[in-house]
């Protein structure tokens, strides 16, 4: 799966109907001398600036000021670019809940995209969404987070970097952006991988996340069957008239989290499928 890290960690089921990014992710634990590099004097919510680009223009904001900014009309503060030969891979991401596509500038990215878009629950996605200016023991320092992901409930700031590929810099950094979040009261985390057989799973479920007719109501059939008692995908879809067909609306109920299977087990015919809602997951 490109340069993305995936472990064990000695934890129960991840049952898909409600899970959340923080259930899904390895998050970056930040060692406390990062934090402690930062000049976080009297006032540096107000020396401390994030820039943010709408159309042409940048709108600088001291982060005292950052949850007012302009966030819904910005564009990234970074061009996402392609050429012969560069290590990364940027692209773009649509995805079903905002409609519009998004850009990534390397797979663990993109993984990170598909992953919001299943757990869902947000109401933008911004790539590149700003630049803070920040003080540290070493000076000066700039850093551009990765996604803004904003939400009624609780926003998240999130940086995303492979853990063996994280340095001294990048920690005061990411320090530096998870005082900037606290401020403005969003979340913030530094992915640096997923759980085990969670990113198989859910790719498998996105090949069905557009919108599908059912003229054979084979959705109704799958989930009055999984109401009734859990089943095995393979014996799930048979339950229904059309089994061939339904395997495609399963597989869409529940990338919709109507129905649920537990994403740290391998998703295949012998996985078992409940009724959303109906654990104590």
């Amino acid at each position: 799966m490109g340069d993305v890290q995936v472990v064990d960690v000695p934890v129960g089921p991840v049952w898909s109907h409600a899970c959340h990014l923080d259930d899904l992710a390895l998050p970056y634990a930040l060692p406390e001398h990062a934090t402690e590099c930062l000049d976080l004097g009297p006032g540096w919510a107000r020396t401390w600036t994030v820039t943010w680009k709408v159309g042409k223009s940048d709108v600088i904001v001291p982060v005292k000021d950052l949850s007012a900014g302009p966030a819904m009309v910005s564009v990234p503060v970074r061009r996402f670019s392609w050429r012969t030969g560069q290590r990364h891979r940027p692209g773009l991401e649509c995805l079903v809940t905002t409609g519009r596509q998004h850009g990534f500038e390397s797979l663990a990215e993109r993984w990170l995209l598909l992953v919001l878009d299943f757990v869902g629950g947000f109401d933008e996605v911004l790539s590149q969404p700003f630049r803070l200016r920040f003080s540290s023991s070493e000076g000066k320092g700039s850093h551009i987070p990765d996604f803004l992901v904003l939400a009624a409930g609780a926003s998240w700031l999130v940086d995303v970097r492979p853990g063996g590929l994280i340095g001294e810099e990048d920690e005061v950094r990411f320090a530096a952006a998870a005082r900037v979040a606290a401020a403005a009261g969003w979340r913030y985390m530094v992915v640096t991988g997923w759980r085990r057989q969670v990113l198989a799973a859910i790719d498998a479920l996105s090949v069905r996340r557009r919108p599908m007719a059912d003229p054979l109501g084979l959705e109704r059939q799958l989930l009055a069957a999984v109401g009734r008692r859990p089943w095995p995908f393979g014996d799930l879809v048979g339950q229904t008239q059309v089994e061939a067909v339904a395997r495609t609306h399963a597989v869409r109920l529940l990338w919709l989290r109507r129905m649920a299977v537990d994403l740290a087990l391998p998703f295949g015919d012998g996985s078992w499928v409940y009724p959303a809602g109906g654990l104590d997951g």
